[in-house]
């Protein structure tokens, strides 16, 4: 049978989602910790490969197993064997033809920059210190390039191993919530480093360096050297993962920035 199951995460400790060998990855300490309950080795699948200090929310995976346990096992079992920095919020039944990557509709990243002139004590590697002042109004007016479907050679990391680089972007907006700048978007998929390298643009823009028009420049170019620097993965959250309803998964928490 097919479980599926939505973990939130602490990206600090981890070199990122994917399984490498001799290293700490979340993939890894899922299994580990999935495969105890189970009582037989397990393979995970997730939505996305998160990078190194990156965190989520609500990432979704998927693992097949002929063990017979009840959502509340699977998930309390689960949790027991996992890091405090990992957390499952639930499992369920699924169909066979439910995969955790290739059956999502879009993803929803957040990426949270704390905007003062202080660093961060409590939010340290939990957001994105910036503390040149930065005028969000702009910075969305910048990012509504962005919709639609578009090459976005422009904002793909050099090592990305996508076969194509032209995604849809379905929603993106800036908004500033006291000393938090927050970016938030919705698309069908992502390249690797696609947020950050879209934040790092946003921010020369936020900060006068650049005019709002230069989005659409740098959009057009196909170009990363066009682009901003990459931004702190610290700031970055996948915070949600949709799916067509009939599967019915369990919801995961809200960020509360």
């Amino acid at each position: 049978m097919r479980i599926a199951g939505v973990v939130e995460y602490d990206g600090t400790a981890f070199q990122g989602w994917q399984v490498q060998e001799g290293t700490p990855t979340v993939q890894g300490a899922v299994e580990d910790a999935v495969s105890q309950v189970a009582d037989h080795p397990v393979k995970v699948t997730a939505a996305g490969r998160t990078d190194a200090g990156v965190h989520a929310v609500a990432q979704v995976f998927h693992f097949d197993t002929d063990a017979r346990r009840s959502a509340r096992s699977w998930t309390l079992g689960t949790n027991v064997n996992l890091p405090a920095d990992i957390t499952v919020h639930g499992t369920t039944a699924v169909a066979d033809d439910f995969h955790a990557r290739f059956s999502a509709l879009s993803r929803v990243y957040r990426y949270v920059i704390l905007n003062r002139w202080v660093r961060p004590a409590l939010q340290q590697n939990r957001v994105a210190w910036f503390p040149k002042p930065l005028d969000a109004g702009h910075m969305d007016q910048a990012a509504i390039a962005l919709l639609g479907e578009h090459d976005f050679t422009s904002f793909r990391a050099v090592a990305c191993q996508a076969k194509q680089p032209v995604r849809t972007v379905h929603r993106i907006a800036v908004t500033r919530r006291g000393d938090h700048v927050i970016l938030e978007i919705e698309a069908n998929a992502f390249l690797h480093h696609m947020v950050r390298n879209i934040v790092g643009t946003l921010l020369r823009i936020g900060t006068g360096d650049r005019p709002v028009e230069s989005m659409r420049e740098v959009l057009d170019a196909r170009d990363r050297a066009s682009a901003g620097m990459t931004a702190p993965a610290a700031g970055l959250y996948l915070v949600r993962v949709r799916y067509p309803e009939h599967f019915e998964l369990p919801d995961g928490p809200e960020l509360v920035y």
